[in-house]
């Protein structure tokens, strides 16, 4: 039989996460769960999160402990917001930071318009060419082992929607942004497009999740405050 706190966790609990920076969303699971098995002393439990975040973004994780995680499929399918720096000038073969520049073009001559423009072009119902670094699964395995073992995957678009693209800052060769956009969206990609519409190179530098359905990275705990607030249950 399990007592009273062993319950409470499997019947259910959420946690809302700031992601560091470098880690994976798996890790953060991975240590949640590592202390909530350590700290309840059960041989099991189910942790899962709504929504992958790649290491070099932070920002809002939701992470689902025992019966909450089948809410998992509901809450990935809300409606996220994210802010960020995009980089003008130059192209990534992953549109973010995880791989070297490859190519480099004279951003000087962008106007503020042109960029305001780029970003109204991109909202509304989007078919999105997914990055070949993502987590996109091709023949059930992801698409980023390949792109690291130099192999190519054919991928296919998905239907996505852009509610908003703000230009919150426009200093060349930096354009901060804030996107709220359904589930689904890269919003590597979509720097990658924005380059692409101002015959330019562009590729992402930051990128934060901010918000998700009713949840606000305002509210969020970091890892080891979670942490912490676990292991008080206990004592």
């Amino acid at each position: 039989m399990y007592n009273e706190l062993q319950k409470s966790f499997l019947d259910g609990q959420t946690f809302i996460i700031d992601k560091p920076y470098e880690w994976t969303s798996f890790d953060v699971v991975n240590k949640l769960k590592w202390t909530l098995l350590r700290t309840l002393k059960l041989k099991k439990i189910k942790v899962g999160h709504a929504g992958t975040l790649d290491p070099l973004a932070t920002g809002l994780l939701i992470v689902c402990v025992g019966k909450h995680t089948k809410r998992i499929s509901e809450l990935q399918s809300e409606i996220k917001e994210y802010t960020g720096t995009i980089k003008l000038g130059a192209t990534t073969p992953s549109f973010d930071l995880e791989t070297e520049i490859g190519q480099e073009f004279d951003c000087s001559k962008i106007t503020t318009e042109q960029a305001k423009d780029a970003a109204l072009k991109l909202t509304g119902i989007l078919d999105q060419m997914p990055p070949l670094f993502s987590a996109k699964k091709v023949d059930g395995k992801r698409a980023y082992d390949a792109a690291r073992a130099g192999k190519t995957v054919e991928l296919k678009p998905n239907k996505i929607e852009v509610e908003s693209f703000e230009i919150t800052r426009f200093e060349l060769p930096e354009v901060d942004f804030k996107i709220v956009c359904s589930k689904g969206t890269y919003i590597r990609a979509l720097a990658r497009d924005f380059g692409e519409l101002l015959n330019n190179g562009a590729h992402l530098t930051v990128l934060r999740r901010t918000k998700s359905g009713n949840f606000s990275v305002e509210n969020a705990l970091t890892v080891d405050e979670a942490v912490e607030k676990i292991q008080a249950t206990a004592s």
